[in-house]
């Protein structure tokens, strides 16, 4: 009997740490965003895309095995006025006609420390495919998790911008993408 309830506990304080465990699956899109921002003219122009969706899959404790999956309705985009959304469907930008979606895929998520994470993967948007790294912050809190990052995209890359917008002194060749995803544990 002795021996049995020394298992037991053992076992009780191994399992103490899965009891407690959270994995971030469930996003919630009202209180995730993905914005940009480039300059025109030297100008800096800030826009959103207004639709998205996101698969993922995110225990603190087991960061090596994390998964994303990103996916944006590029008809969704606000670059500030109807004229510039409408420039943007064209095929000289993102062509929404033949590639009507952006995706970007993990394949791999460091730990950095303090929260901080490197996730690697695919994006592919235009019909190009990059491989990039994008710096990740997490932020636990009670009900959800914050998932905050920034990266800069070279336009160019993607052939988002062509023809006589491929000049770099009329719209920079950088853009900067900023996210926040929301996501609550189960």
């Amino acid at each position: 009997m002795k021996a049995d309830s020394h298992c037991l506990a053992v076992l009780l304080v191994l399992a103490a740490p899965l009891a407690h465990a959270v994995e971030y699956r469930t996003v919630l899109p009202k209180q995730s965003a993905i914005t940009f921002e480039f300059r025109q003219m030297g100008v800096p122009v800030a826009g959103e895309f207004k639709r998205f969706t996101t698969q993922m899959a995110f225990d603190p404790a087991k960061p090596e095995a994390a998964s994303a999956q990103i996916e944006i309705d590029l008809a969704s985009i606000d670059a500030g006025s109807p004229e510039a959304d409408d420039e943007a469907a064209g095929k000289l930008w993102f062509n929404r006609s033949l590639y009507p979606k952006a995706l970007f895929v993990s394949s791999k998520i460091r730990a950095l420390g303090n929260n901080r994470y490197e996730m690697r993967g695919t994006l592919t948007l235009k019909g190009k495919r990059r491989d990039m790294i994008v710096p990740v912050t997490f932020k636990p809190a009670k009900d959800a998790a914050l998932f905050d990052g920034v990266f800069t995209l070279k336009r160019l890359d993607f052939g988002i911008g062509e023809g006589m917008w491929a000049d770099v002194s009329t719209v920079a060749n950088d853009v900067l993408v900023k996210f926040r995803i929301t996501a609550s544990g189960h």
